[in-house]
């Protein structure tokens, strides 16, 4: 295993707690079920991840209310209310994340799947995003994880060599991804456990 000189950091789920629950719990009174049928067949996953691929927010919005028009007034709130589904910062990963770019054997970046529309709300609301020595943006860059693109965009802005680069994300897909470019990883489940996994590759004590 070959001596780790980068680490790039994804955001939501990582970083920062991002969760459509927060809205949505609330709009449903509490009907869990209702709530992940919404998120299944309306306002769903990949929807919302061509967004984080630079799709605009208000096409993708007028068009979700021409296939469910009796859905409209949530759909409208997806988007509408977006800043209430950030919850903070994932504090125990901040720490995590302090301590590495203060280390001057470390590069640190970011690598996000995020609207480019929705990215400087972030930005503004958490003065941790600004650490990084650079951070790439799916919504910016035209492309999202975990396509190779975005990470080779990545490895080509910082001059990272993907062998000396430790990619963090909590999607194994994106995982997986970074792997099959040569990247060595870590799928993050929480900050505890990136801890011991950082300890194991002997970058922190």
């Amino acid at each position: 295993m070959r001596k780790i000189k980068n680490i790039i950091f994804d955001l939501g789920g990582v970083l920062v707690d991002w969760n459509p629950e927060y809205v949505f719990l609330d709009v449903f009174k509490g009907d869990r079920k209702k709530m992940q049928w919404f998120f299944d067949e309306v306002c769903t996953f990949d929807w919302n991840e061509n967004q984080d691929a630079g799709y605009p927010i208000a096409k993708a919005t007028e068009e979700r209310v021409q296939l469910f028009p009796e859905h409209e007034e949530w759909i409208r709130m997806f988007y509408g209310r977006w800043e209430k589904m950030l919850g903070g910062p994932i504090e125990g990963t901040v720490a995590i994340l302090k301590s590495l770019v203060d280390n001057p054997n470390y590069r640190v970046v970011a690598l996000t799947n995020w609207s480019a529309e929705t990215f400087p709300i972030a930005l503004k609301r958490f003065e941790f995003l600004h650490w990084f020595e650079g951070i790439v943006v799916s919504g910016t860059e035209k492309t999202r994880k975990p396509f190779p693109e975005i990470y080779e965009t990545t490895l080509k802005r910082f001059s990272l060599v993907p062998e000396d680069s430790l990619f963090i994300d909590d999607n194994k897909r994106n995982i997986d991804a970074a792997n099959a470019l040569g990247i060595q990883t870590i799928h993050f489940e929480n900050p505890n456990q990136l801890k011991k996994a950082l300890q194991g590759f002997e970058i922190i004590a």
